[in-house]
């Protein structure tokens, strides 16, 4: 049964199972609806799905015809605890103040908004009432590189160096979301796929500053297909590289961390791996696929959002953190529009 309590500022706080609201029926939506349907239902629970397009929400009545699919959004917020935003970037904001103002807490995509100024705002006005999904936060990988960062392995932090490819954008699996995936305003692989592993220097090294960067947009209306960058993570030098077009590989990706004793590094988003004194990269005993890695990452996800909403600590993104790395995204993409 769901119990909740009134807290002075308004807002409701959840005693029993956290029901989640999902906003977008996108492949996001899916896989956190497929995710919260696999935990304990006395935990936490799906509550209910909404998307302004028809054939999204039909398609997933197919899958789970045991969700409720809501008429609109308010009604999904007003059924809700905790409200799930998985639609594109521009509407982000619009729900997670309407989820705001009617008292209950928001797990956002990222980026929070495509608007800087408008996203600075919404962190005032928000406090420690959301979370981002950045699920380097829950990865066990991560846990993988933060425990030899912690064992001395790397030394003394030099540098890190994130590099990512794809051999075409949007990625296979992101077809459907073209109209808004490739487009300069809302999309682009630096927005969602690079800010992840920003966050990652963010939140293992220190606040990220001294941006200085060049982006290539090619093809007018179009994403970027290109991305070079040096920046700080706290007093850590980081070089940043990108492209479309230069792999074979759907999404290549390596974070690496060198240090004056050795290096770590996470590949292929879920493979931790240290350099062996002969130069080669061996993976943690535990390490996955990220198809099987990723279940993992998000049931751990979920006991963060139940903790959010139960107003207790949790080791998902902040608010802050996202706005942080947003507004390096931002500045970087900024440089090839000039």
């Amino acid at each position: 049964m769901l119990l909740f309590q009134t807290r002075t500022d308004g807002t409701r706080m959840t005693t029993g199972s956290v029901a989640i609201g999902i906003i977008g029926a996108g492949i996001m939506g899916e896989r956190m609806l497929n995710a919260i349907l696999q935990q304990d239902p006395a935990r936490v629970r799906a509550c209910g799905l909404w998307d302004p397009a028809p054939a999204a929400l039909q398609r997933l009545q197919k899958s789970f015809p045991q969700v409720r699919q809501t008429s609109d959004a308010a009604g999904l917020i007003s059924a809700s605890d905790c409200v799930y935003i998985a639609s594109p970037p521009a509407s982000h904001l619009a729900h997670a103040r309407a989820a705001l103002t009617a008292g209950r807490t928001v797990f956002c995509e990222k980026p929070l908004s495509i608007d800087v100024e408008d996203a600075r705002a919404f962190v005032a006005e928000a406090g420690d009432r959301g979370a981002v999904n950045f699920p380097f936060a829950s990865s066990l990988a991560v846990a993988a590189i933060r425990n030899w960062m912690g064992a001395g392995d790397v030394g003394t932090p030099r540098r890190v160096a994130i590099d990512v490819g794809f051999a075409a954008w949007p990625r296979p699996w992101q077809a459907d979301a073209a109209d808004w995936l490739d487009r300069p305003m809302q999309g682009g692989f630096t927005r969602e796929v690079v800010s992840h592993f920003l966050f990652l220097a963010r939140r293992l090294i220190g606040p990220l500053s001294g941006l200085k960067g060049h982006v290539v947009f090619p093809e007018d209306g179009r994403s970027e297909r290109r991305i070079e960058a040096t920046l700080q993570a706290g007093d850590l030098p980081v070089t940043l590289a990108g492209a479309v077009g230069e792999t074979s590989k759907d999404d290549h990706n390596v974070w690496m961390l060198e240090g004056d004793r050795g290096a770590v590094r996470l590949r292929d988003w879920s493979i931790a791996e240290r350099r062996q004194p002969d130069g080669t990269w061996q993976p943690a005993p535990d390490a996955l696929p990220n198809e099987q890695a990723r279940p993992l990452a998000l049931k751990r996800q979920l006991e963060g959002v139940v903790n959010l909403t139960r107003s207790q600590p949790h080791h998902l993104a902040t608010l802050r953190e996202a706005l942080d790395v947003q507004e390096v995204v931002e500045a970087l993409l900024r440089s090839g529009r000039a």
